[in-house]
């Protein structure tokens, strides 16, 4: 059987810390893996990950003008009472970042999408007011 050509290559240490992350068990806070693109290597690489995170923290830490998948396990507060950490992509893709780089990371997404097996994708094209507590909270519980 044929693989289907990819232009960006997730390679395995990219799958085995999404699946460890995945499987790791959260008791209270927000943790995150952030990946990015290698341009000159078109594969994608783990950047940093975080334990017990803001959201604001997070924004924080993210670059202004580069785009990021950020698989977030997110400390989600239900109506009811009920705590639970759904897993969140982050499509973080400033508006700023260069135009060959957003290319390759719009072309990777459906591929990482399925790689990372989140809840929900939230995009965020404005670093400052795209992402808050507010708004994965509203995305989450409707």
């Amino acid at each position: 059987m044929a693989s289907k050509a990819r232009t960006v290559d997730i390679n395995e240490d990219v799958t085995k810390a999404l699946r460890k992350f995945r499987f790791q068990r959260r008791s209270q806070g927000h943790a995150a893996i952030v990946i990015k693109i290698d341009k000159a290597a078109l594969k994608m690489v783990v950047d940093e990950e975080y334990d017990n995170i803001s959201i604001e923290d997070l924004v924080e830490e993210l670059p202004r003008n580069s785009p990021r998948y950020v698989v977030l396990s997110y400390e989600l507060k239900h109506r009811d009472g009920r705590i639970s950490f759904p897993l969140v992509l982050i499509n973080w893709a400033p508006s700023s970042s260069e135009t060959t780089m957003m290319t390759l990371h719009a072309s990777a997404l459906l591929d990482f999408q399925r790689v990372a097996e989140a809840n929900k994708t939230i995009e965020v094209r404005d670093a400052e007011e795209g992402l808050t507590k507010e708004i994965v909270d509203e995305k989450l519980l409707s």
